[in-house]
């Protein structure tokens, strides 16, 4: 690198998707959010303008991609406009990667639309990607360009720590987040069990057995996502069923559609933690939930990249955290 791209100037704009996260970020790194225009025309199409100079600046542009899709178009159009403005590099700071679940071709005549993303958001000529807790983890081989993934895990683990909960048992939802759950558990000092289901069609999942004892146990279930916490709350009936006591819920991207909610709220949940990586609206917030930011986590990760020093030191546990 050479001395002056050493030295360029770090930017942090955001688009809509999640305002609040962004400004919170901008704040740990200690300097304001980057100014643009963002509107659209009568017909809904985006138009987006960088409202001061990014010329061989190092620019991250905050954005997650859940629905609608205008959150990723809006983080296209961001990046194609910060390369056409000769930024020196662009980051996408994507908190949540939207269409991540569609991620194999499943069944015929279907879309990998977890690789066409990938290859939307290289073809702007964006330099890198940052993001977290991607649904399935493989999907990082999708990228031809740098991606840098973090774990939420990170703060869970701590807040549970402190929390001390006795006589705990991890419970992964399903085989796919058995990983995740034995990093829960390894890093707290606590048994493992495992949820088996059965997926019947689109946002419809039937839990059948439980793997494992939760018997006069408390329950912490680790999961990435809580979409209509319809097979979440089915999981729940067969812990209950199992003999478990009191239930926690740690997911890092509140999605919470449909009858998300109401199914939260009347369920026997103790308590259930999500991450600020999506704007979840007051509408949707209730007492059972608690919120942890990830803005310092992404703050460290973005201060790292613009020094061009290692993401891995974020996580200094033993091991690997998957």
């Amino acid at each position: 690198m050479s001395p002056l791209k050493a030295n360029r100037e770090l930017k942090i704009f955001s688009g809509r998707s999640n305002p609040n996260l962004a400004k919170k970020i901008a704040s740990s790194l200690g300097q304001p959010l980057g100014k643009t225009t963002i509107k659209n025309f009568s017909d809904g199409e985006i138009w987006i303008k960088y409202e001061e100079n990014i010329r061989g600046t190092d620019v991250f542009i905050i954005q997650p991609t859940n629905a609608p899709a205008d959150n990723l178009l809006e983080l296209l159009i961001m990046l194609d406009a910060a390369h056409r403005a000769s930024a020196d590099r662009v980051t996408a700071v994507i908190p949540y990667f939207g269409y991540a679940r569609q991620d194999r071709k499943d069944q015929p005549r279907v879309s990998i639309s977890a690789k066409l993303v990938a290859n939307l958001i290289a073809g702007t000529n964006c330099d890198r990607v940052l993001t977290m807790d991607l649904h399935a983890p493989q999907i990082q081989g999708f990228f031809d360009i740098p991606l840098d993934h973090l774990y939420a895990a990170a703060i869970f683990i701590d807040h549970f720590k402190n929390h001390n909960i006795p006589n705990l048992v991890v419970v992964s939802p399903d085989i796919g987040g058995i990983n995740l759950a034995r990093s829960y558990a390894r890093r707290l000092g606590c048994d493992l069990a495992m949820l088996d289901k059965r997926r019947e069609k689109h946002n419809v999942c039937t839990v059948t057995h439980l793997i494992g004892d939760v018997k006069d146990r408390n329950v912490l279930i680790v999961d990435d996502i809580v979409d209509t916490a319809g097979t979440l709350i089915s999981g729940i009936k067969v812990l209950k069923e199992n003999g478990a006591k009191e239930i926690y819920i740690a997911s890092t991207h509140a999605l919470l559609s449909g009858e998300a909610v109401q199914r939260l709220q009347t369920s026997p949940i103790t308590k259930i933690f999500f991450t600020d990586s999506l704007q979840i609206p007051p509408e949707k917030v209730i007492d059972k939930m608690e919120i942890l930011s990830v803005s310092g986590l992404l703050a460290d990760a973005i201060r790292r990249i613009h020094e061009e020093r290692s993401i891995s030191d974020l996580f200094p546990l033993k091991g690997p955290l998957l």
